[in-house]
This record gives C-alpha cells, sequence and structure tokens, in this order.
C-alpha cells in the first residue's frame, strides 16, 4: 500500500506501509517527509486510542482505559509539539481526532477525570 492516505491496517508494521508496492522493498525512511511520518504514526495511536476507548465494533472486548490515556497522552504530547510544523491543515485534522479519543475517553470513564486532568489535557487543555 503506498497511498499515504489509507491508513495501514491494525498491527501492521510502518515498514510494510511505506513499501512501494507489496512486491518491493520498503522505501528507506530517509525519503518519507517528516509531516508524512508524523502523520502516518499520529493516525496509528488515534486508532489505537480509540480501540482502546472502546469504540471498535466489539468496543467492550478491547476496550482498556489505563492504555488508552498512555496512548492518548503521547499523541497528544506529538500532536502538540508537532502542530507548528505540520502546517494548519495536518494539524487540525490530528487535533480534531485527538478531542475525538479524549471525549471518548472520558464517556468511557467511570470516575471521570477532574477537567484538566484527563488524558492529553497537561498538553492541549481542558477538554469538554
Amino acid at each position: 500500500m503506498s497511498d499515504i492516505n489509507q491508513a495501514p491496517e491494525p498491527n501492521q508494521p510502518l515498514d510494510r506501509f511505506f513499501a512501494d508496492s507489496p512486491n518491493d522493498p520498503a522505501r528507506d525512511l530517509s525519503e518519507v517527509n517528516a509531516v508524512e511520518l508524523i502523520s502516518t504514526v499520529s493516525v496509528h495511536l488515534l486508532s489505537a486510542a480509540a480501540l482502546r476507548c472502546g469504540l471498535a465494533d466489539d468496543g467492550e472486548e478491547y476496550q482498556d482505559l489505563d492504555e488508552a490515556r498512555t496512548i492518548i497522552n503521547a499523541l497528544a504530547g506529538l500532536v502538540t509539539a508537532a502542530a507548528p510544523d505540520l502546517g494548519d491543515t495536518h494539524a487540525r485534522s490530528l487535533r480534531d481526532g485527538l478531542r475525538s479519543v479524549q471525549l471518548a475517553f472520558r464517556e468511557a470513564s467511570v470516575i471521570p477525570d477532574v477537567p484538566g486532568e484527563g488524558p492529553g489535557e497537561k498538553y492541549t487543555g481542558a477538554v469538554a
């Protein structure tokens, strides 16, 4: 799969995602620009966070809010740090996805976090 606009399948190694075609060796990471790499990693983190928040078809089977918190914190740090270099279009999409999983976490949580102390909120501010 060489189209960066298509997310890789879950648990698919990144080197296979960056392959020019299924039969070619993986692209050298030196050929992948920073925005593409950060966006791809962010999509993986978003997908994993959504899964751990219980947003999959069989949501409760995969829900693990401790894991979701860790992933969302990492995603928030990455998106916040990279936003100035990503440009508005890329950063806005990633922030929207991040906000969605933060809200999903809040909804799934039996004991809600204090506003501003939820996953990733030390980087993004309180999510409501």
